[in-house]
């Protein structure tokens, strides 16, 4: 038995970076991290790729446990990350996030960045049932690599987008903060009207 599985390190990568979609975070997080300095705009990509690594991890190993412990269906877990995103969105969108963030420091790193945008459903779930098919401890290990392969990967798009923050200047990251409030409250209420429809179809059931 091989002691690492190539096939689920590459599935479970290129899942979880699309379903991380660090790209696509990148307006997001200069939206949140604007008050900041060049040093916890750092500090807040490293705390929000931990957070997620600590958060994902956690749920691959105990996840089920804890949800069947509390009777916690996974769509109720989706919705309450949904709810807190529009939450978010709504200070986005009305310019609220800069006095909160200016007293909040990098903690916003833990929320929203680190949880539940990055350690959202999807990401949880995915990792949930990789290691759920892994192939023995090759597989195991596979996934794990694949984890903190694909947030250090977030890491690294973080760390840059501070020079694309000073290219924008302030005017730019304003109407950058509006754009990504639009996009973070669609995403939102997607995640809620999945945990609804899951819900109804009976997934949401706990035993």
């Amino acid at each position: 038995m091989s002691w690492f599985d190539v096939s689920a390190f590459t599935t479970t990568f290129v899942t979880l970076v699309v379903i991380l979609d660090p790209p696509g975070a990148i307006p997001i997080f200069l939206a949140l991290t604007g008050p900041l300095t060049k040093e916890q705009k750092v500090s807040a990509a490293r705390r929000a790729s931990l957070v997620a690594l600590g958060v994902i991890a956690s749920f691959a190993v105990f996840g089920q446990r804890i949800l069947d412990y509390l009777h916690i269906s996974l769509p109720a877990l989706q919705a309450s990350g949904g709810l807190l995103l529009l939450i978010v969105a709504l200070q986005l969108l009305t310019g609220a996030e800069s006095e909160q963030h200016a007293d909040a420091g990098v903690n916003v790193a833990l929320v929203p960045l680190g949880t539940p945008l990055l350690a959202g459903p999807g990401a949880i779930v995915a990792t949930m049932l990789a290691v759920q098919n892994a192939d023995g401890t090759g597989g195991v290990v596979a996934v794990a690599v694949a984890l903190v392969a694909a947030l250090g990967l977030v890491f690294v798009v973080f760390r840059f987008a501070t020079p694309l923050a000073r290219l924008l200047k302030d005017s730019g990251i304003v109407l950058l903060t509006r754009i990504a409030g639009l996009l973070l409250s669609a995403i939102a209420v997607q995640m809620v009207a999945d945990a609804v429809i899951a819900f109804v179809q009976g997934a949401g059931a706990t035993h």
